[in-house]
């Protein structure tokens, strides 16, 4: 077969035709390779991103446990880890004694001991500090020696500064008749555990 010009025309206009077929095939081929490509580089910066700021959280979190490791051992010594009534009654009755008060009686709320549905009878769950619980005590004057308020004063004060019952949440006083400087109290008390 000889090759005219007029072939030779042709077979140039089918191979430049074809090799413009193949680039425009080859450059849509590439393209969707880049983006498969970029929407794997940009996923995986973004795990990378993820897992960076997990470690920096995680050497946060190990930073803070250091850091706050004295103040744990602190919080351990100053709440209770017991719910011991006794000791908390011995504690309540010396600081009415050093401070001239007579007790008429000092309650703690119902128990459901033997109830296996509550684990600490008792006890309330204190919200804003998970595994720390709260006792409601509540303490009455004896009706026949009140005592006088700067008695009293000195007793909230005693309280409040002991480990057991840090919290006077609530007072109801009642001045006596025959002499106002004396008074009859009933205080709610929260005694504060960590079982």
């Amino acid at each position: 077969m000889k090759l005219n010009p007029k072939r030779f025309y042709y077979l140039l206009l089918v191979t430049v035709g074809l090799a413009i077929v193949l680039l425009l095939a080859g450059a849509y081929v590439g393209n969707s390779l880049l983006k498969t490509k970029s929407k794997d580089v940009a996923s995986n910066r973004k795990k990378s991103m993820v897992l960076e700021e997990k470690q920096r959280q995680l050497n946060k979190a190990k930073a803070d446990i250091k850091k706050y490791q004295d103040l744990a051992a602190i919080a351990k010594d100053i709440v209770p880890q017991d719910k011991d009534q006794a000791q908390t009654i011995r504690e309540v009755v010396n600081i009415a004694s050093a401070n001239g008060i007579k007790l008429g009686t000092i309650t703690f709320p119902v128990s459901s001991l033997g109830d296996n549905k509550i684990p600490h009878s008792q006890l309330k769950k204190v919200a804003s500090i998970p595994g720390v619980y709260s006792l409601d005590i509540t303490v009455q004057s004896d009706s026949k020696t009140p005592p006088s308020f700067t008695n009293f004063s000195r007793f909230l004060e005693g309280l409040e500064h002991n480990r057991r019952t840090a919290l006077v949440s609530g007072i109801s006083l009642q001045p006596e008749k025959g002499d106002p400087s004396k008074l009859s109290f009933t205080l709610t008390l929260s005694e504060y555990i960590k079982p």
